[in-house]
């Protein structure tokens, strides 16, 4: 029976999505945003059918202010919200503090306010980084975080870690679970899109003239707010304390840019053909954030399964190459890549 969440992070990719699927089922919406006045009404005109069924709410991953009006008469959280840059920041407490203490706040203020099914969007990047010997990866592995990884990486396994370390000190019988996606691609909703989307915008615009020897793994937003729904309506003894990557496979950009070629021909007259040798990778390294993450990732392969979200949370990932197709006309049709 449909109840109240809350929804942190509602302006972003995945937050959005999520509040798109609860709200089809007939749940009540609260969501937070840093700023209200300016999102207030952007969540209004994607959803001008919700009234009362939508309300929204100022909170800040760093300020106490907020959060116990958005939490009261909440049956459910889903804590999606979280800083993802493009580029590296100087201090990785930029990132990691932020994370840690904004994951902390929600799930302090959820259990003061008697809700007992907190669903945490992790990432896999809390899974498959800091062990160079190992390739394949599922929901039982941990990013080891002495091995000096990126800040971002490091921010979500530190969230995640000090999530599950305050649940099984405090409250060990809530319903905690977390969402671990992959890179998240699908359909988009205005110009304002994730860090993974503007790698798709690149390739199809041309920004990427030459493919660089790296992959990632594929999962779509669709089904990442699925598993979110899922987590939060299945019964409690089947998802506590469970990790639920989303990824629907590896691929190597190579491979996506053929899937796209393939699959929307008519879009990829830009999409590049040739490869970018690693020593033009590494010399634009010296200069371009970008090609900093793309440096480390040279060759690598983390491939990341979702058979165990799959096969407990009951339903089948939308294929990949469907998935990159859908973004791409998606990003056609809101105007953000010309046709």
């Amino acid at each position: 029976m449909a109840g109240t969440v809350l929804v942190t992070g509602g302006t972003g990719y995945i937050g959005g999505e999520v509040i798109e699927q609860l709200l089809a089922k007939g749940y009540t919406i609260h969501t937070t945003v840093r700023n209200k006045a300016k999102s207030e009404p952007k969540l209004r005109a994607r959803w001008p059918d919700a009234g009362e069924r939508l309300k929204v709410f100022q909170a800040d991953l760093m300020d106490d202010a907020g959060w116990a009006e958005a939490n009261a008469g909440c049956d459910a959280v889903a804590h999606v919200a979280s800083p993802f840059p493009m580029g590296i920041p100087k201090d990785k407490d930029e990132l990691v503090i932020p994370a840690r203490e904004g994951t902390l706040r929600a799930l302090k203020f959820a259990h003061a306010a008697g809700i007992d099914r907190f669903v945490q969007t992790s990432s896999a990047a809390a899974i498959a980084y800091g062990q160079p010997e190992k390739d394949h990866f599922d929901y039982t592995d941990w990013t080891n975080l002495t091995a000096n990884v990126p800040p971002y990486i490091e921010s979500k396994t530190v969230a995640e870690r000090a999530a599950r370390d305050w649940v099984a000190a405090n409250v060990p019988n809530m319903t905690f679970c977390s969402v671990n996606p992959v890179a998240v691609f699908g359909p988009v909703y205005d110009s304002d899109v994730s860090t993974s989307i503007e790698l798709v915008k690149k390739i199809v615009d041309g920004s990427i003239p030459l493919i660089p020897n790296m992959g990632i793994c594929v999962t779509d937003v669709r089904d990442v707010a699925e598993a979110h729904v899922r987590a939060i309506e299945a019964p409690a003894e089947k998802v506590r304390g469970e990790r639920f990557p989303t990824s629907e496979k590896f691929l190597w950009i190579r491979d996506m840019a053929e899937a796209v070629r393939a699959r929307v021909p008519e879009h990829a007259g830009k999409v590049p053909k040739r490869p970018m040798p690693d020593w033009l990778v590494k010399l634009l390294a010296l200069f371009m954030d970008e090609m900093k993450q793309i440096k480390g990732e040279l060759g690598n392969v983390r491939d990341v399964s979702g058979k165990h979200t799959e096969e407990v949370l009951g339903f089948t990932f939308i294929p990949a190459e469907q998935t990159l197709e859908d973004t791409v006309r998606s990003l056609v049709e809101k105007g953000i890549v010309k046709a």
